[in-house]
């Protein structure tokens, strides 16, 4: 039996095709589009990205402008008008503009952090579950102590090391979400090299680089991915929290969701749509990347395949 039968045999016990000339990626897409919490969750994502894209084009004033700071005052707070329909934010600007430009800022924290830490923990996980032996204990035994340190304690030590800035506060996010990843891809991993598929593809003597990132990898990112989905959603949260404590940046009428929570929160008596606004679209935001993840996670888990 030729190399390329093996692969082709191995990969139909793995569950990676449905049909012929049918591969795991195209498969998956093929049932997501059949998924109504795929559609949803997908619409969602899409119209946060395309707020995100677009914002100069849907309001007419600058974000950060502060040009209304006589509305916003310790006791008064101007709410909706025909000229701010969202009325005014803590520090005196348009709160629609900054609820727009907020979705930029907050899509690049969330895609630039979970980017960090997918790729260094996906990578540590890919050595710890693919070569497995001293690799592994080394590895794993190193993730274990960062694990072992609370996150949001872990970013605010990361934070504090680094000079307040955007990047700064991305990587320290980033680097708090490393050990997540690496453990997830791992133990998916682990439980893939116990597989039929993949004693089916040794007999059959494929080379090891062959089974692990030919097989192994795709069937072991669902889990990865939802939890990828899932921190792109909570960094906006943990950039609250950092924000809370003073590590957020040295602009804190930068147009961000989680800064908007955090600085509506001092004013939530007299204007209690300071913090509820950004927070409702925190929460639909989060919604739909879980629904989207989720439903990816079982399009792409042989087990859940119809």
């Amino acid at each position: 039996m030729s190399r390329h039968e093996a692969t082709a045999v191995a990969t139909t016990i793995a569950g990676g095709d449905e049909g012929p000339g049918e591969s795991l990626w195209q498969g998956a897409f093929k049932r997501l589009r059949r998924n109504p919490m795929a559609i949803v969750g997908a619409f969602i994502v899409a119209l946060f990205i395309l707020v995100a894209v677009f914002a100069p084009l849907l309001t007419p004033y600058e974000p950060e402008s502060r040009e209304w700071t006589n509305l916003s005052t310790n006791i008064y707070v101007q709410g909706p008008t025909g000229e701010h329909p969202l009325g005014i934010d803590a520090f005196g600007s348009d709160m629609l503009t900054q609820l727009i430009y907020g979705a930029r800022q907050s899509m690049i924290i969330g895609v630039v952090s979970t980017g960090i830490g997918l790729s260094i923990g996906a990578f540590l996980g890919l050595l710890a579950g693919g070569l497995g032996g001293w690799f592994d204990t080394i590895i794993m035994r190193f993730v274990d102590v960062l694990l072992s340190i609370p996150s949001l304690l872990l970013a605010v030590s990361v934070a504090a090391l680094i000079a307040e800035s955007q990047f700064g506060l991305m990587l320290a996010i980033g680097l708090a979400q490393v050990p997540i990843f690496a453990r997830l891809l791992r133990g998916s991993m682990m439980a893939q090299s116990r597989s039929d598929y993949v004693l089916a593809g040794r007999a059959l003597g494929l080379k090891r680089r062959t089974l692990v990132l030919n097989h192994m990898l795709p069937n072991s990112l669902g889990p990865t991915i939802v939890q990828a989905t899932l921190n792109l959603a909570t960094a906006t949260i943990e950039v609250a929290a950092l924000s809370f404590l003073g590590l957020g940046g040295d602009k804190p009428y930068v147009a961000e969701w989680g800064r908007m929570v955090v600085e509506g929160e001092g004013k939530i008596t007299i204007a209690p749509w300071l913090p509820f606004y950004p927070g409702v679209c925190i929460a639909i935001t989060a919604l739909g990347f879980t629904l989207l993840g989720e439903s990816m996670r079982t399009a792409l888990d042989p087990k859940q395949r119809r």
